[in-house]
């Protein structure tokens, strides 16, 4: 009897001490969009981007420019064909035709070897920027004894009431003002 009492007196103390060990765990959430976006470095990293895929969309325009003159150069070819003319002008239209259709294959090459340097060019220049967001937001974390943060930017979080933004927090952390927000660093 002895025994089941030490027992019952243990499980409810394990029992109370977890209970308060859960109840001390601190939750806190941040909306990471919107800190991206505080952030001069997302300022910076966008337009460089814009540049690079301007660039990339210049050159394929200016293809499919060439493309276009192919096509018409074969079109008023294909009106003078006549019956006297029909085996060497059909000749001509023939290759004109492969050769059209190789500089379509070859554009077509060209513009997903640019989608694949866009998507290496967005990781080179974002993915330092998330990492940086992500340190700030752990140390912050860290500091203030938060168990958990909740990402309100996200659509896994369905309601959130409580808690403690940390924005301003991490904004702080990495040294971003309302100015340092509104005006990028060069």
């Amino acid at each position: 009897m002895k025994n089941v009492v030490k027992v019952a007196v243990v499980a409810v103390g394990l029992f109370l001490a977890g209970s308060t060990v859960n109840a001390q765990q601190k939750f806190a959430h941040i909306n990471s969009a919107e800190l991206l976006q505080l952030m001069p470095e997302v300022k910076v990293a966008d337009a460089t981007f814009q540049t690079f895929q301007k660039q990339k969309q210049t050159a394929l325009e200016l293809m499919n420019t060439e493309r276009e003159k192919k096509i018409a150069t074969y079109q008023e070819k294909n009106k003078t064909i006549s019956e006297a003319n029909k085996l060497t002008v059909g000749k001509e239209l023939e290759t004109m035709g492969a050769e059209i259709q190789d500089f379509t294959k070859r554009m077509e090459e060209t513009q997903q070897k640019a989608q694949q340097e866009l998507s290496a060019k967005q990781a080179e220049l974002y993915q330092p920027i998330y990492l940086k967001a992500e340190t700030a937001v752990k140390a912050v974390s860290k500091e203030k004894g938060y168990a958990y943060v909740f990402d309100v930017s996200q659509p896994g979080v369905v309601y959130f009431d409580g808690g403690e933004d940390i924005i301003n927090l991490v904004k702080t952390k990495l040294g971003i003002t309302a100015t340092t927000a509104a005006t990028p660093k060069k």
